[in-house]
């Protein structure tokens, strides 16, 4: 697939679903995206991923809660949902080359099967990739539709983190396109990232394990995968992931607690290492002051 960028070359980027509003975990995932395009002279888009669940009204609140801590972006905000064609085209070539098969198992029967002493931990183990045509027409018969998933080549990949080093991960056979016939998430960002010059992409580093899957899959799409850094999280004092439900985690919380945007940032900046706590910035005094290898390696822990 031609690499046809949408903008130029040389791009980080932000990529929120708009299911909700942003909690300051995903604020100082943001910023950090924004830090690390910026320090190196790239661009910096936002690009909304809305192939699922949408909320009315988050999309604008998220990036008005962007711009009140001080972080810009160039261009149009990118929405995956207008981007179909795209996605269609991808799977479409990866068919013709004999890479993809369709599949019929529930989540229930995936997770079961996954299950088993022989699978790789998180990994699809293959139960539809080699059934015969009789066998696909008695599972169509019984009016499941199927997924598409992808006919991988190799169980691991390995790709370079800026700060996690060198990573293997799984490659499995993962899902181009779900039994509803949506795009699914690894196959829609390898093409987006590469469709609009993304060549770094900052983001959590849950998401560290799906990386050696998109760029594995960018490689048979002939598309340049791109340089990862995968941050450290928030999390709340239980050590699980922030959430809605661990209080006052949104700017409008804080807000309503009669903090202002400038101070959220100055918690996340010092959170960061990049501020004294209390301590008035704004984003282009951390920039200056910004040097990834001094970035803290552990997860943040919300002061609730």
């Amino acid at each position: 697939m031609p690499n046809n960028a949408d903008n130029a070359a040389h791009t980080g980027r932000f990529a929120p679903s708009p299911s909700g509003d942003l909690h300051l975990g995903n604020l100082r995932t943001a910023l950090l995206a924004w830090l690390f395009a910026r320090s190196t002279g790239r661009r910096f888009v936002v690009r909304v991923e809305d192939l699922d669940r949408v909320r009315p009204g988050a999309q604008q609140r998220q990036l008005d809660d962007l711009a009140a801590i001080g972080l810009d972006w160039d261009g149009d905000v990118v929405h995956q949902s207008a981007r179909l064609p795209l996605y269609d085209a991808a799977i479409t070539r990866l068919h013709r080359a004999g890479l993809t098969y369709e599949c019929f198992c529930t989540r229930k029967e995936i997770l079961e099967a996954a299950a088993a002493p022989h699978a790789p931990a998180g990994a699809y183990p293959g139960t539809c990739r080699n059934l015969t045509p009789e066998e696909r027409d008695e599972r169509r018969a019984g009016g499941r539709p199927p997924a598409i998933r992808l006919r991988a080549g190799t169980d691991t990949f390995t790709v370079h983190d800026e700060l996690h080093g060198h990573y293997t991960g799984t490659v499995d056979d993962l899902v181009l396109r779900r039994g509803d016939g949506i795009p699914a998430y690894n196959l829609a960002v390898v093409v987006d990232d590469a469709a609009q010059g993304i060549d770094q992409v900052v983001r959590g580093d849950d998401l560290l394990s799906s990386a050696p899957r998109q760029a594995y899959l960018a490689g048979l799409l002939d598309l340049p995968a791109p340089t990862y850094a995968h941050v450290p999280l928030a999390l709340n004092s239980d050590g699980k992931r922030l959430a809605k439900r661990d209080g006052a985690v949104t700017l409008a919380d804080q807000q309503a607690l009669g903090r202002t945007p400038a101070d959220v940032l100055s918690v996340l900046a010092s959170s960061l290492g990049l501020a004294a706590e209390g301590e008035t910035v704004t984003v282009e005094q951390l920039l200056d002051r910004w040097d990834p290898r001094t970035l803290p390696r552990e997860p943040w822990i919300f002061p609730s």
